[in-house]
């Protein structure tokens, strides 16, 4: 009996000490994350710095892990930076050149900061991680940079809402892995690049409205098939457009509004999946063709063009009010006035 009660005396200490080793032993799940990378933390307190030390970044102490700072994210893995979105702050200034020696960024965003100013500048070409690049709502002037197309991991690019001059850089279209493209609201001149009808990739949805841009657009694109959107509205653009459109196409939204465009839009078919057709404020002639019926239009705008004819009754047609219609040659049938 004792030689039996020994045993089980040995056997408990033994599984007690099987489990304190087992509890010792280090665990993803109980692990604390690595701490911010010394050298990422020196670059961040610089770029402070060269913003003057803005409140909106107030959570920046060198004495605190950088990464529980406000507008930056860690690698839970690494505790390398991979990502500064600063936003909508009261900062003044440009964008710091040493935000290219953050090696692991892979997205960087500067957006709705109405005084940052000056140039984008080239030190960024040195993130070779990066994914998303978005500045937007500044005040950045000069040109788009052709060095972009050197960040060849880049989905997503937006510079829109800014004070950019100059052309297109027709090198963007090298971007092999770019999903959209966001030019619009700024102040670019020229024609669309030829070379945008030709990407290294998938073709990107493409924003380019709100510029001084002229010319046609390069019957290249009638090869591409945008996934959701093109908006080439409110520029000088001019001439036959009608080769975007496509039945095969998968494209959702199209907007041509405010610009110059003429061609025969009785002539056009539709892609079956486009539910936003904008194409107000051109010399587009022609009538309403009956294939217009056929889609689920959530919105259209044909105003202020050159249509005549009756338009077609049936599908989303007469969901639109006259406003959709009017200030056209001879269009007539509901929503506006019968047909004589």
């Amino acid at each position: 009996m004792q030689q039996n009660s020994a045993m089980k005396t040995s056997a408990k200490i033994v599984l007690s000490i099987s489990i304190l080793l087992f509890l010792s032993l280090p665990s993803p799940a109980f692990s604390a994350h690595p701490k911010c990378n010394s050298h990422d933390k020196k670059v961040l307190l610089e770029i402070k710095a060269a913003l003057n030390n803005p409140y909106h970044l107030a959570s920046w102490d060198p004495n605190v892990d950088c990464c529980s700072w406000y507008a930056m994210e860690c690698d839970p893995n690494t505790g390398r930076v991979n990502a500064l979105t600063i936003f909508s702050g009261n900062i003044s200034g440009q964008i710091p050149p040493a935000v290219g020696d953050l090696p692991y960024l892979e997205t960087l965003v500067f957006r709705k900061l109405t005084n940052l100013t000056g140039q984008i500048p080239s030190a960024i070409t040195k993130l070779t991680r990066l994914k998303m690049l978005r500045l937007s709502w500044t005040n950045l002037s000069g040109p788009v940079p052709s060095f972009l197309s050197q960040l060849k991991t880049l989905t997503y690019l937006d510079l829109s809402f800014n004070d950019l001059t100059g052309s297109i850089p027709p090198s963007l279209s090298q971007l092999p892995n770019l999903q959209a493209i966001h030019l619009d609201r700024n102040k670019l001149t020229g024609s669309i690049p030829e070379s945008f009808g030709h990407w290294a990739g998938t073709t990107p949805d493409i924003y380019l409205s709100h510029n001084n841009l002229t010319g046609p657009v390069p019957a290249s694109f009638g090869n591409l098939n945008f996934s959701f959107q093109i908006d080439l509205s409110r520029n000088k653009l001019e001439g036959d457009a009608s080769f975007l459109f496509g039945r095969s196409k998968t494209v959702l939204t199209i907007d041509l509004s405010r610009n110059l465009f003429e061609f025969d839009l009785s002539k056009v078919e539709f892609p079956v999946n486009l539910t936003n057709l904008d194409l107000n404020h051109n010399k587009i002639f022609g009538s309403l063709p009956q294939g217009l019926t056929q889609l689920d239009l959530q919105f259209l705008n044909v105003s202020y063009n050159r249509l005549c004819g009756p338009i077609p009754q049936g599908g989303a047609l007469q969901r639109f009010d006259q406003y959709s219609y009017f200030h056209n040659r001879c269009l007539c049938g509901a929503p506006l006035p019968p047909c004589k």
